[in-house]
């Protein structure tokens, strides 16, 4: 599996098929909510480095933001 298709199944688990729990080649990573804002956030691992997913949060009004969203 790719770093890519990695990132892309967490993101489809996640947010577009709402999992409590992603699965990646056979590991789990529990989807947590972050404190103040209650954004989804996966800490999960990839070719043995610790990454973390975090859900973009759709109030804000940054262009960056707003470039992101037109890709999606």
């Amino acid at each position: 599996m790719s770093l890519e298709d990695a990132l892309l199944n967490v993101w489809r688990q996640s947010l577009v098929e709402n999992k409590k729990t992603v699965t990646l080649e056979e590991e789990s990573f529990p989807v947590r909510s972050t404190a103040k804002r209650k954004l989804k956030q996966i800490d999960f691992q990839f070719d043995g480095k610790d990454l973390r997913g975090l859900e973009q949060n759709p109030d804000t009004k940054s262009r960056r933001a707003a470039k992101l969203s037109r890709l999606l």
